[in-house]
């Protein structure tokens, strides 16, 4: 459906090309009416179009002054009225290229239209004058005006520079208004017009600036286009005693929420270096008003302060620490065996153990923390521990035939490990942390005098380790046994590898 002003423009076409079409061909039939008809009784007669025969010329001295006169009248109407159907085509199409588009778009093409629009006119001029008046020579006419030309576009170099540029630019389209720009030492602001001769730029100032198409052109400019989504990115630091899984996590989370920063681009939050102070952070985000970025920017510093004030997670400075070695004070440590010995309890595996022997194995492990992703324990690698879940998730996975698959997954309090503990075997699947989780490590050397002490316990631990061990049993071709057979197995693995009787 066209729209009432292409509707309007279309009936002007219309109009106009019907009635130029027409004079133009009824001109020629009015000529030859004149020649034939209207003015042989006055005297003049015609040959070869409005040339005058040689006794009319001979008896009428004036009248080739007035039949010049005449036929230079129907030319200069023919190359008028050719003309206009030129203008009102080029008009119209021109309406239709540049008309549909955007505020923006339609004041930077604005020159660019002007300049073709005049080109065609120069062009169709110079074809219909030739086609009316073949006689005479336009080359030698601009040639003349050669030399006049030279001097107006020295006086003028800057104005045209501007000129060339500003078709250049508005050609190639880098900038539209309401784009953020900044150029290399002159300014940042919104594009609030495009013109020929240069761009008008709103600093953030509320200042304006006004560069030359010539000088634009020598620039560096850096465009944040309107409509697009720009990112941004926003630096801190943070304690290297600060989880880094949870302050990614309380970041995004506190740059996502913000005003401006879209939703259709998650906010993403890596850390950028290491340093002597502490985590150096980066976190990037995406807004959807630009020019609001400077607000913005300071509304997410708002947000991460608060964020990590809620989670107690600490800013770094610039600091220098002295350590000082002393001896672990004995409450701390008491309180620490006593949150382990709590948690084994839990453990099935241990529970033929006493209180003494848990607390006793409690002291004598370590607890480690893995990053999310980071294999805890890898399939087929030799070890000689086994692992407590305290807090966390860890994904248990196999690998058959070149192919990786997750069986089980892993919470607190569950365990895993057990059979290199206790039997020395290698890593019967690969143990990855989900999130980042803290375990508990026992080696055999913590396990040790607890078997020495008490050797019954083998019995009935080696129960609960065999049904663990048949949970990763993959292989189809091992041979079967019976249940007695396991059991006995199992002991006799546990009792060979720390060396009972």
């Amino acid at each position: 459906m066209l729209s009432p002003e292409l509707q309007k423009k279309a009936l002007i076409l219309v109009i106009v090309s019907a009635v130029g079409i027409t004079a133009l061909l009824a001109m020629p039939v009015f000529e030859h009416w004149l020649q034939t008809i209207f003015l042989p009784p006055f005297g003049w007669e015609f040959e070869n179009g409005w040339q005058l025969t040689s006794e009319s010329a001979r008896r009428n001295m004036m009248g080739a002054s007035y039949v010049g006169l005449i036929e230079h009248f129907f030319r200069l109407l023919k190359v008028i009225l050719a003309m206009a159907l030129v203008i009102v085509i080029v008009r119209f199409i021109a309406h239709l290229v540049f008309g549909r588009r955007s505020e923006g778009q339609r004041e930077i093409s604005s020159l660019l239209r002007t300049v073709l629009s005049v080109s065609i006119y120069v062009v169709a001029f110079v074809i219909i004058f030739q086609a009316q008046y073949p006689s005479v020579n336009l080359g030698s006419i601009f040639a003349g005006s050669a030399i006049f030309g030279i001097v107006v576009g020295l006086a003028l170099q800057d104005t045209l520079g501007n000129l060339f540029a500003g078709i250049a630019l508005q050609a190639d389209q880098p900038l539209q208004i309401g784009d953020v720009v900044n150029i290399s030492n002159r300014g940042t602001g919104v594009v609030e017009a495009v013109s020929w001769r240069g761009v008008r730029i709103r600093t953030f100032q509320n200042k304006l600036l006004l560069i030359s198409n010539a000088v634009l052109g020598k620039e560096h400019i850096e465009v944040a286009p309107r409509g697009n989504l720009n990112a941004r990115t926003v630096n801190f630091n943070t304690l290297y005693a600060n989880s880094p899984a949870k302050t990614a996590l309380v970041a995004r989370e506190a740059v996502r929420l913000a005003e401006n920063v879209s939703p259709k681009m998650r906010p993403v939050v890596r850390i950028r270096n290491l340093g002597d102070s502490g985590i150096e952070w980066e976190v990037k985000y995406w807004l959807e008003d630009y020019a609001k970025y400077s607000d913005s920017d300071a509304l997410v510093r708002q947000r991460l302060w608060y964020a990590f004030q809620r989670e107690k997670i600490e800013f770094a400075y610039p600091t220098r620490t002295i350590h000082v070695e002393n001896k672990p004070q004995e409450l701390a440590f008491d309180e620490h065996v006593n949150v382990v010995t709590e948690r084994l309890g839990k453990v099935d595996i241990f529970a033929p153990l006493s209180d003494e022997e848990t607390e006793r194995l409690a002291q004598l492990s370590e607890l480690r923390v893995f990053a999310p992703g980071e294999p805890i324990v890898r399939m087929g690698q030799e070890g000689n521990s086994m692992f407590v879940i305290m807090r966390g998730t860890v994904d248990v996975q196999i690998s058959h035939e070149g192919i990786t698959k997750s069986i089980n997954k892993l919470r607190e309090n569950d365990f895993f490990g057990e059979m290199s503990l206790l039997t020395g075997q290698p890593r019967t699947a690969t143990v990855v942390a989900i999130d980042e989780t803290e375990v508990l490590r026992i080696t055999k050397d913590s396990i040790r005098p607890i078997f020495e002490a008490n050797p019954d316990l083998v019995n009935s631990i080696s129960e609960m380790v065999e049904e663990r061990r048949e949970l990763l049993r993959v292989l189809a071709d091992q041979a079967e046994q019976s249940d007695d057979s396991k059991q006995k197995g199992v002991i006799r693995s546990i009792r060979k590898f720390f060396g009972l009787k």
